[in-house]
């Protein structure tokens, strides 16, 4: 699996795709425009794949951390798609660092992808017209068109999709299924009752506020800065898909709207919170801040 840029729309910007092939066969399993290519959106995809195609015995990622925590600072953290895997089974492996021949065979799809689409049709009018326009072309790619790796066969006659094994239920607890959603890939949808909900339960645990009283909620991704009176002062910290609390002497509660931007607990300049608590800790309550994501 992979993200790959450069799909342009008519007003400007620059969307992403998770793309994802089988090794074996070279069957796209996987090609999903995203508006923002967040940690959620990743693990949204791959789970519409395997409720597609059934759950695979490992995938392979470079180390972008919509895929890991592993190279998270100050300590390491399972990220979203992590957590997909592991409550599913499915080994994820790592490629090297600075070693992208190992995901040689995406990467040549990628090539091919923008040669005889992206580079011919794109910009496009809107991510629903590139997104069937991605589908139209991956349908071709998977069935009507000859691979020389296959011996000129098609991917589609090489795939053999992966049954899902008896289901293992995992209900994460107060926390709200995710709504269904349209399968983007081509193929008969199985029904995959094992799959978590994308939302995820809420996580707590205790760390120290760096210089300036930055506290990283999601190293990379989500921090919350207290001021720095409270840098190198131990803090508890409660977060779940939609808030952020942290206790140290005085309550913070911010709304994670979007990946890698900085919340500041004073209210200094940026954009209004739209939002307050929906729920926290036990014990706990907050107001709102202005939120900068």
């Amino acid at each position: 699996m992979d993200l790959v840029c450069g799909i342009f729309l008519a007003d400007g910007r620059e969307c992403k795709m998770l793309t994802g092939i089988d090794d074996h066969s070279r069957f796209v399993v996987i090609a999903t425009v995203l508006a923002v290519p967040s940690g959620r959106a990743v693990a949204d995809g791959f789970v519409r794949a395997m409720r597609t195609y059934g759950v695979p015995a490992e995938v392979l990622t470079d180390n972008g951390e919509q895929f890991t925590g592993r190279f998270t600072k100050p300590r390491r953290a399972e990220v979203l798609f992590e957590r997909v895997c592991r409550e599913n089974g499915v080994t994820a492996k790592l490629i090297k660092p600075y070693s992208p021949t190992t995901t040689g065979k995406i990467e040549r799809w990628h090539q091919t992808l923008r040669r005889e689409l992206l580079d011919v049709c794109g910009p496009f009018a809107d991510l629903p017209a590139a997104q069937a326009a991605v589908d139209a072309w991956v349908h071709t790619y998977n069935t009507d068109r000859p691979h020389r790796a296959l011996d000129m066969a098609t991917p589609a006659s090489r795939f053999r999709p992966n049954p899902p094994p008896e289901p293992t239920l995992v209900t994460p607890p107060a926390a709200p299924a995710s709504p269904e959603e349209p399968s983007h890939a081509a193929g008969p949808a199985a029904p995959v009752t094992m799959l978590i909900p994308v939302s995820a339960p809420a996580m707590e645990f205790e760390t120290v506020a760096a210089a300036g009283g930055l506290v990283a909620v999601l190293p990379r991704v989500q921090r919350v800065r207290l001021g720095k009176e409270y840098a190198g002062r131990r803090a508890r910290v409660w977060a779940d898909e939609h808030t952020v609390h942290i206790d140290q002497e005085r309550r913070v509660v911010s709304r994670r709207r979007q990946p890698a931007r900085t919340l500041d607990a004073r209210g200094r300049p940026g954009r209004t919170s739209t939002g307050g608590l929906r729920r926290g800790p036990a014990g706990t309550s907050g107001t709102r801040h202005g939120d900068r994501g």
